[in-house]
């Protein structure tokens, strides 16, 4: 007798059944893996991402801190300078605050028991020191309440030397006269106006918003100023431009033969101005010219790597005492040329 064969229908159905089962399971593995790395790449980004805020935000403060020092450093130089000359002296471009501090390695102001470890980033510092009443003051517009016309002549003349167009001189003169009186009146003048007044600027780089292009801003930005109150300009730092918009008559070529004559000695009084400017000096008097500065603009720079920190401070001298009327901070830039 013959036994039968087992039927092979169940063998086959049994073998293939496995491939299927062993794709799915391949799958499920690929997508546990694939869920596994999916969540340690998050959280690794995660971790990632708190250790370079951390990081970010030590950078800001230990950056704001070394500009507040340098500042600090501006401001001692101003009062030293003030006590050495003991309330008598004259504020001159060869006096040791206007020499500009090249771009230097922070590591280099350092004591010698503060070590500077390898893997620190290298910060760079540099600065200078500006005279803002070298510069023609805004604010000599308004005299006892009303325009005055010297001080308008004198910035017209100033956008004549530069060669900027009168319309836009025109215009910040009916904008910045409109501003100060909505702010002397209280804002009360300015609830009947159908176009309000534009806020006062306190800085040079506000003068936008009377309309001024950019062109006209950047020309403008070394040879004129905003101080809280009318200020003479000083001649010992005056540049060629504000010394012969200030004076009538006095050209470009004569002031800068003035200049050329100041960079042998500076002027130690009103009258030794008078005698080095010749017919023009007989214009100069206490009001609209001084030898003296009390304003002064400090401008920090400082890079880390290839971040660079800019900030600008006004401040005020009087007497000994130096106090900081505001300060600026720029926006973070890319590395550049070092501060000339």
């Amino acid at each position: 007798m013959t036994r039968p064969h087992p039927p092979r229908h169940t063998q086959t159905a049994r073998h293939s059944q496995l491939p299927g089962q062993g794709g799915a399971a391949l799958l499920v593995a690929m997508l546990t893996v694939a869920l596994v790395a999916t969540l340690a790449s998050a959280a690794l980004w995660q971790q990632w991402r708190q250790v370079e805020i951390e990081s970010a935000e030590r950078g800001r403060s230990q950056t704001a801190w070394m500009m507040t020092g340098a500042l600090d450093w501006s401001r001692l130089i101003l009062r030293e300078d003030a006590i050495s000359a003991q309330g008598a002296g004259v504020d001159h471009l060869g006096e040791p605050w206007a020499l500009p501090v090249q771009e230097s390695k922070l590591s280099s102001f350092l004591s010698q028991d503060q070590q500077w470890r390898e893997d620190d980033a290298e910060v760079f510092l540099s600065g200078r020191i500006t005279d803002a009443q070298s510069r023609m003051n805004l604010t000599n517009l308004l005299e006892d309440g009303k325009p005055s016309p010297l001080a308008l002549a004198q910035l017209a003349a100033l956008f004549d030397r530069l060669q900027l167009p009168q319309s836009e001189m025109q215009k910040l003169v009916e904008q910045w006269l409109a501003a100060q009186a909505h702010h002397s009146s209280n804002r009360q003048s300015a609830l009947g106006n159908a176009t309000p007044a534009p806020l006062v600027p306190q800085q040079t780089a506000q003068l936008r918003w009377m309309g001024l292009s950019p062109a006209t801003l950047l020309a403008l930005q070394e040879h004129i100023t905003v101080l809280p109150e009318p200020t003479p300009i000083n001649l010992n730092t005056a540049s060629a431009e504000v010394l012969s918009a200030s004076l009538v008559g006095f050209d470009l070529s004569s002031a800068r033969q003035a200049l050329a004559l100041r960079a042998r000695g500076h002027w130690a009084s009103l009258n030794a101005a008078r005698e080095a400017l010749g017919a023009a000096g007989l214009q100069l008097n206490d009001k609209q010219h001084s030898v003296q500065s009390r304003y002064f603009e400090v401008l920090g720079r400082m890079r880390i790597d290839n971040v660079v920190q800019q900030e600008l401070a006004l401040v005020r001298r009087e007497g000994n005492q130096v106090r900081m009327l505001w300060r600026v901070k720029s926006p973070q830039q890319s590395h550049s040329a070092p501060l000339q």
